[in-house]
């Protein structure tokens, strides 16, 4: 085991337990990994020996952010995106860790050998640390106990049309009996909470312009987010001892049903996205299909209801849902939203999109980092290691300028295809170095990752 240490200092470091940057030197055992010492000073000089040191100066110091909901898509779908691109993209934002959903890879890892598959898969291509989620789809009852046990930090499943065929909707009946295994262990249940009733479903309006973003967000209306989590509310009544989670919530109407299961003592927790967080309905133009996404982004006003309800705690946290896919099915030439795959390109911009958007709103960077770091770490299980600068923690730190302002564009996109609905916006703040367990793992003044390897591992 290496003796030889990383000392990281700077006159603004955001430590555990206060909102407030100080300064801070921070000294991590390369060999270990781990956080060994942090005292609350600014070092003016290395302390020598078998040490690398980091003078951030004034530049801040934060813990590396946990995207608890990303879609790497491998094996099966690579020309999507990868284990190498993406987790490239995500230290290049200072994401350290990230977490898989289980689709849409082929096979989804819905199986132990499946999970073993996309294991085999990753290995070696990984610049930050990866987890994984499992997925609940009807029949697989009897693969979730071995998948917990070998590692998955939860279950995803969907109430409403996936749009991938290998990983099927589940029906309240199939619910029961997936919640009934595993309500007595150690995970989550994460939902992607959309539902069509009797009064609420999907609408194809084909009547109406599909290249118009309003025809979409018309056909997904807040209803079906609504019967969703009434749903969920209800099986939680059942089975309490299980925690659910809804991923990607974008409805601002389904807020006091959330907080009034919170007041009965449910355990149920909240993540929303960068994009319902940063971007609104008003605001975009026809056909531009890479603003489309499933449960759609919706108007300023539920926008403003988000950022109140994350503020407030009733979301949790926030991710990116990256969720890309080749541009052709984006169908760019002829701008149709309707027909065009709903996800968002967006790994590697959360820091600098909550930073831009919430200081308008008097949002602090310690809030940010709450979000998008501790409490993305405490959602996925991690929170022993990842999502904090502490003794005995992961040496996971960004080094950090929130002063810089850069326009985004592609030489910015890190990601496989190149192309998101943040092209053209004006952000603040960027990333200069990205530490992984004590060693660099991305360095802007370096290129990025010249003379860098993939040091990541799998959780």
């Amino acid at each position: 085991m290496s003796n030889q240490s990383l000392v990281v200092t700077s006159r603004n470091a955001l430590l555990h337990g206060s909102d407030q940057l100080q300064p801070a030197t921070i000294t991590v055992n390369i060999g270990t990994g781990k956080i060994t010492d942090i005292q609350t000073v600014y070092a003016e000089q290395s302390p020598g020996g078998e040490t690398t040191f980091i003078d951030a100066g004034e530049k801040f110091v934060l813990p590396g952010l946990v995207d608890a909901h990303v879609h790497l898509n491998e094996p099966g779908r690579t020309h999507w995106e990868g284990f190498w691109t993406g987790t490239r993209a995500a230290v290049a934002g200072g994401i350290t860790t990230v977490v898989d959903m289980p689709m849409n890879s082929i096979p989804p890892t819905t199986t132990l050998q499946n999970l073993e598959i996309k294991r085999q898969t990753a290995q070696n291509q990984c610049w930050a640390d990866v987890g994984f989620w499992g997925g609940v789809i009807p029949g697989n009852q009897a693969d979730l106990k071995p998948l917990v046990a070998a590692g998955v930090k939860g279950f995803k499943c969907f109430l409403i049309e996936s749009g991938v065929e290998e990983f099927p909707s589940v029906s309240e009946h199939d619910l029961h009996e997936h919640m009934q295994e595993l309500q007595d262990q150690s995970t989550v249940l994460l939902f992607h909470a959309e539902l069509e009733g009797d009064s609420c479903s999907v609408q194809n309006h084909e009547e109406h312009d599909p290249t118009a973003y309003q025809t979409f967000l018309s056909s997904r209306p807040q209803e079906l987010e609504v019967n969703a989590i009434s749903l969920i509310t209800v099986l939680q009544e059942k089975y309490k001892s299980l925690r659910c989670h809804i991923v990607h919530l974008s409805a601002s109407s389904a807020l006091p049903i959330i907080r009034a299961a919170r007041s009965r003592g449910l355990n149920l927790t909240v993540e929303t996205c960068f994009h319902y967080l940063c971007l609104s309905a008003d605001d975009i133009p026809h056909g531009r299909p890479e603003f489309k996404c499933c449960p759609p982004i919706r108007s300023e006003s539920n926008r403003d209801a988000l950022w109140e309800a994350l503020i407030d705690g009733t979301i949790d946290c926030v991710v990116s849902d990256h969720s890309p896919c080749v541009a052709e099915l984006k169908k760019f030439e002829e701008g149709n939203i309707m027909t065009a795959w709903g996800g968002i390109n967006s790994l590697g911009f959360g820091l600098s999109l909550l930073w831009t958007e919430g200081r308008k709103r008097g949002v602090s960077l310690g809030q940010i980092i709450r979000w998008t770091s501790e409490e993305t770490a405490k959602h996925a299980g991690l929170s022993s290691s990842k999502g904090q600068l502490s003794v005995g923690h992961d040496g996971d730190l960004v080094v950090w300028d929130p002063a810089a302002e850069f326009k985004v564009s592609k030489e910015h996109f890190h990601f496989k295809n190149k192309f998101s609905p943040y092209e053209g916006m004006v952000l603040n703040g960027v990333v200069e170095q990205t530490v992984l367990r004590g060693r660099v793992a991305y360095d802007r003044a370096q290129n990025g990752f010249d003379g860098l390897t993939p040091i990541g591992k799998l959780l």
